[in-house]
């Protein structure tokens, strides 16, 4: 078993599958658990992560790749180096490769072809513009999406693998097919480099060949560096010659006379795409071959030597004496053929006679079915709105058809033709073959295009990539959802949505962020709630909980008694809060209880504070040193219902004060029931009792 399987990378990427190996690196399907994402990670062999200098142009160049961005490029997530593994996260793309697509089918259309080629001609001209060269361009290291869609991989890996003593044939060079004659030969390279290996990949798509094969990786980069290939088309004559023209250009020995740039090989496909009949004249003859001899290989581009034919080689004269005997042999054999000649001079006559006999039958009888055959021209029809099967089985005696152009076209059904050289009703003069010729354009229908997915793209690359496949864009502005995260000025969907199926030309609307949206969130009322409610609540409402504290209060253990936003307060999505929950123990604080005396009282009293049936509490006085006002400290824990009587000792009497509400966490207490002066006047004698002001109030300073 593969020791990185079921390994995290960094804490971060759990490996679950080898997915491919290469000479440098094996790749692997992993799991970004940070981002939740599935991401391919490329690990470097221990051999090629041992020499200092390539680690440090491993990691310079890695960094470079990551600002690439291009729809046709896979992306580069994250890179991870240390002592004991180099790794690349990137994109994970569900799809085969080029290579595998090649293999399957052997042989591919043009249509085809150029439809990948321009892709990796895209992907290369973002990279080229930047500074980067692939240097290992392979159908190996193309990616191919069902919908079509070309993700071009190992950009830079390859440009800093060869070291200095490495030979063209190592390795880490890449697959020797596909590699530049300068490549090749170990000289400097640039980004024709990766024109000339394009050429081949072209060139291996339309002919099903490799230009150059062998079982020897040597021969084959010196066939690279010397050997001219086999013309495409003499191995595939269905090959357009514009594009056999793009494919030899690319593949040019000398880089400088090789297209320039990859923009400019798009420039001639393109004209190709307009026109598959053009000729760019690239070269001063059409190609062909001619075997050299001298080193066994096929060239082009110069005419082939008309062939002269010999001349009978003259006998010398060596008996004059002969003269006579072959004068005489000359003339018996002129009267002998002379003689034999009269005698077949009738029967060919006879011959002759009979053929133009039956000619003269044949035409008579030719002229009375078709009798425009005697006239010198013809009124051409008109075909357009016909298909191209039934005018060429209406018109196949006068006519001589021939498909100029293939191209979509709304207003007419696949195989009808929409267009013809000659306007209905020209005369038109006869051919040698007594037929008109005439150039049709056929329809292949509506074409039909898939959206392509264009999230996360930049707007920019979405707009060209959409535009250029010939939708009508439009654009609108939102902000993204938190779930997505799309960053501002990137992609966040089309509508239609990803992979409908739309006619070129349709509108498509093309959504990108304006920024990550943030919610705005009413906080609940969490007073009162158990902790587990709070947290489910807060999940809800998009709150984070930045701390709970347990704090001491007669609430029930577990309930929130404090939350650091008030309730009802709008904030942003995600805001922190802190809680305070009970943790069952009631705190223990201090109620002062006051209250102003009657004037005219005297003598010894005490005050009784009960609660639960129980005096917690008395506190005796003297009316005459009283300064007229009694405070009394009550110490306990949470909310208690409190009776506070009163006993005179001069009568034994005892009289009800009032009950209150002594709440000792808060230090404060609420009046139930109070009657002073009723109190008093029961517990002291009536002969010392003054009149007691009604609904006496405790101190003002003894309320809390």
């Amino acid at each position: 078993m593969d020791n990185y399987i079921g390994k995290r990378l960094d804490g971060r990427y759990e490996i679950t599958e080898l997915i491919g190996q290469g000479g440098m690196a094996n790749v692997y399907k992993a799991m970004d658990v940070l981002d939740n994402r599935v991401v391919a990670v490329k690990i470097l062999k221990r051999e090629f992560s041992e020499s200092d200098e390539f680690l440090r142009r491993f990691r310079n160049e890695s960094k470079a790749i990551a600002v690439l961005s291009h729809p046709n490029i896979v992306k580069i997530y994250d890179m991870g180096f240390s002592e004991k593994i180099q790794y690349i996260a990137m994109e994970y793309i569900d799809g085969i490769t080029l290579k595998e697509y090649i293999d399957s089918e052997r042989v591919l259309n043009w249509k085809d072809a150029v439809h990948f080629i321009i892709q990796i001609l895209r992907a290369l001209q973002h990279a080229h513009n930047r500074g980067i060269v692939h240097r290992d361009i392979k159908p190996q290291n193309i990616m191919l999406l069902t919908d079509g869609t070309i993700k071009v991989m190992d950009f830079g890996i390859a440009k800093f693998a060869r070291e200095e003593s490495m030979t063209a044939t190592d390795q880490a060079i890449g697959t020797v097919h596909y590699i530049s004659p300068e490549q090749a030969r170990g000289d400097v390279t640039d980004e024709k480099s990766d024109i000339y290996s394009v050429g081949v990949m072209f060139y291996e798509m339309l002919t099903g060949q490799k230009p150059f094969d062998t079982d020897n990786p040597v021969s084959i980069a010196v066939m690279h560096i010397k050997n001219i290939p086999v013309r495409p088309r003499d191995i595939n004559p269905n090959i357009p010659s514009g594009l056999e023209e793009i494919i030899m250009h690319a593949m040019e020995k000398d880089a400088e006379n090789r297209y320039q740039t990859a923009s400019d090989m798009i420039r001639d496909i393109e004209a190709f795409k307009q026109n598959n009949q053009i000729i760019f004249g690239y070269y001063s003859v059409p190609l062909v071959q001619q075997r050299a001899a001298d080193m066994g290989r096929m060239q082009y581009g110069t005419p082939q030597q008309p062939v002269v034919p010999m001349q009978p080689m003259q006998q010398p004269d060596a008996y004059e004496e002969e003269d006579e005997e072959e004068d005489y042999d000359e003339d018996y054999e002129i009267e002998e053929t002379e003689t034999r000649q009269k005698s077949l001079i009738v029967p060919i006559l006879t011959a002759v006679t009979v053929v133009v006999i039956v000619v003269a039958a044949v035409f008579i009888v030719a002229l009375l079915t078709n009798p425009n055959l005697l006239r010198k021209s013809v009124e051409v029809p008109n075909l357009i709105g016909m298909t191209y099967d039934d005018a060429v089985k209406n018109y196949d005696s006068d006519i001589v058809l021939s498909v100029e152009e293939e191209e979509y076209n709304d207003q007419y059904a696949a195989g009808t033709i929409y267009k013809q050289s000659e306007n209905p009703g020209t005369l038109v003069d006869r051919g040698d073959n007594n037929k008109i010729r005439l150039a049709v354009a056929v329809s292949k229908g509506t074409q039909m295009l898939v959206v392509p997915e264009v999230k996360d793209y930049s707007e920019a690359e979405a707009k060209n990539m959409l535009t250029e496949m010939g939708f009508h864009v439009n654009e609108m502005f939102e902000a993204s959802n938190a779930d997505d995260a799309i960053q501002k000025g990137n992609c966040i969907r089309t509508d239609p949505a990803y992979g409908t199926e739309l006619k070129v030309g349709s509108n498509v609307t093309l959504y990108v962020s304006t920024g990550i949206a943030i919610d705005e969130v009413t906080v609940p009322q969490f007073v009162g709630m158990t902790q587990a409610d709070a947290e489910t609540e807060c999940e809800r409402v998009k709150l984070k909980i930045a701390g709970v504290e347990e704090v001491d209060s007669d609430k029930p253990k577990g309930e929130i008694v404090e939350q650091s936003i008030a309730a009802y307060e709008t904030v942003n999505a995600g805001t922190e809060i802190l809680f305070k929950v009970s943790n069952g123990n009631a705190p223990e604080g201090d109620v002062y209880y006051g209250m102003y005396l009657p004037t005219d009282i005297t003598g010894k009293y005490t005050i009784d504070f009960t609660i639960d049936g129980q005096v917690v509490k008395s506190y005796p006085f003297v009316a005459e040193t009283a300064g007229g006002m009694v405070e009394v400290t009550l110490t306990g824990t949470g909310q208690k219902q409190v009776t506070v009587s009163v006993t005179g000792e001069t009568t034994g009497m005892t009289a009800r004060l009032g009950i209150y509400t002594f709440d000792f966490t808060a230090g404060s207490f609420t009046t139930i029931s109070e009657d002073f002066q009723s109190a008093f006047s029961a517990v002291t004698p009536q002969h010392t009792t003054a009149p007691v002001p009604a609904a006496t109030e405790p101190a003002p300073e003894a309320v809390q």
